[in-house]
């Protein structure tokens, strides 16, 4: 529960490099800016996924209760 919780509060997260920043800030339009953070929040948050979906794997092969006779 909490980590959801947790998920729901990151989402606003802003991540970018002072490189990227610099360029995208020059720019009138911020449509491109907000596009970079989007990606890179995704592009973050995929590893984790991946991670959860192993685990979860894992804890279901070893833990699962033995039910053939």
């Amino acid at each position: 529960m909490s980590l959801l919780f947790i998920l729901f509060l990151s989402i606003s997260a802003e991540a970018q490099c002072a490189m990227c920043r610099a360029v995208l800030e020059s720019e009138e339009d911020q449509s491109a800016a907000q596009g970079i953070n989007d990606g890179i929040v995704y592009l973050m948050a995929i590893p984790y996924v991946l991670v959860a979906g192993i685990g979860y794997i894992v804890y279901w092969k070893f833990f699962r209760t033995k039910t053939e006779a």
